[in-house]
């Protein structure tokens, strides 16, 4: 996948922009690679340089793994521009854990083409084997009991979800060596009751096994991972009591499914808990409208969520989001 020298023309309407896009890819051979290798800290950076006055582009890549940049595409195919960042998922079902391998070599690529990169993961619990259903695996309960295990070092289960981080390792040592930072955002949603880390306030709930899973990722030396923390947008709130701490975030983010858009208050309780760290996006079925991007400047990207790309939004509405004058895509992503 190779980017597009870009033609903004921040006034041009979508579609002579596209246009215009089109005649660059005719009449201009591919960039070269646009990132070299970076630190974590240097995009962390970038990330807090451009709240305020820009929001980056993203789209997330979901199943099958075999074809990790096929909502990607879709973004390219509608606007004309690749997203400034590529989600993937580390995954969860047989099939797609095999495939780990082309989520990753597809990250690569999109580092190498200018995109920033976010991996997440629907992981099974340790109660299970490595791979899993969805229904009933990642989506699933375990007891207080055999929680209370998980965060306790030294027990059966403590030991079983370590050797299932060890499982990501060799990916995410991978994309170290290669010089990509990761915009790592584990254990997401940690608000909710769909999943089976989740919906445990307080300091020995889902708050302590991020902070577990960050620690020990830490003493593997994956020293190239950006901490995002995430909570849904339930009617619940609360929210800060699912926080692991200020050393254990990079960057907070918010999913968006129970509306639209983040209210007003969304934007300010994420910003309170933040203190200061980026705030982002991590999950929404709507492309973010002009109303939004104006009002809400302090989000540093967004993330679409794979098949609401297109189901969810028209190809005017995601041309119109893609076109903002405070949205980044791919080539225009700028690390120091």
């Amino acid at each position: 996948m190779h980017s597009i020298p870009v033609l903004r023309a921040r006034g041009l309407t979508p579609l002579v922009a596209l246009l215009a896009a089109a005649l660059v890819a005719l009449t201009l051979t591919p960039d070269a690679q646009a990132f070299p290798g970076r630190s974590r800290q240097q995009v962390i950076d970038y990330l807090r340089s451009i709240s305020g006055s820009h929001i980056v582009s993203g789209q997330h890549n979901k199943e099958p793994a075999s074809n990790p940049g096929q909502y990607t595409q879709q973004v390219k195919d509608v606007t004309g521009q690749y997203p400034g960042l590529w989600g993937g998922d580390l995954m969860f079902n047989a099939a797609d854990v095999a495939n780990r391998q082309r989520v990753i070599d597809q990250a690569r690529t999109e580092w190498a083409n200018g995109s920033l990169v976010a991996l997440t993961w629907h992981v099974c619990p340790p109660t299970m084997g490595s791979s899993c259903a969805f229904e009933g695996g990642v989506k699933s309960g375990i007891s207080d009991a055999q929680f209370s295990q998980v965060v306790t070092d030294g027990t059966a289960l403590n030991t079983a979800w370590k050797r299932r981080l060890d499982e990501a390792v060799p990916y995410l040592q991978q994309l170290k060596t290669a010089g990509v930072p990761v915009l790592f955002r584990p254990l997401h949603e940690m608000n909710e009751s769909w999943n089976w880390w989740g919906h445990r306030p307080g300091a020995d709930g889902s708050a302590k096994l991020y902070r577990i899973t960050h620690d020990y990722l830490v003493t593997k030396g994956l020293t190239n991972l950006i901490w995002v923390w995430n909570v849904q947008d339930n009617p619940a709130g609360n929210w800060a009591s699912y926080y692991p701490g200020a050393g254990y975030v990079d960057v907070a983010s918010l999913d968006v499914w129970y509306k639209n858009y983040p209210s007003t208050a969304d934007y300010q309780q994420l910003q309170t808990i933040a203190a200061g760290k980026p705030i982002a996006l991590a999950e929404m079925g709507k492309i973010p409208n002009a109303a939004l991007l104006d009002g809400q400047t302090r989000w540093a990207y967004f993330m679409m969520w794979s098949e609401q790309l297109r189901g969810n939004n028209s190809n005017a509405e995601l041309q119109a989001g893609y076109f903002h004058p405070r949205v980044l895509n791919q080539g225009e992503v700028q690390l120091p």
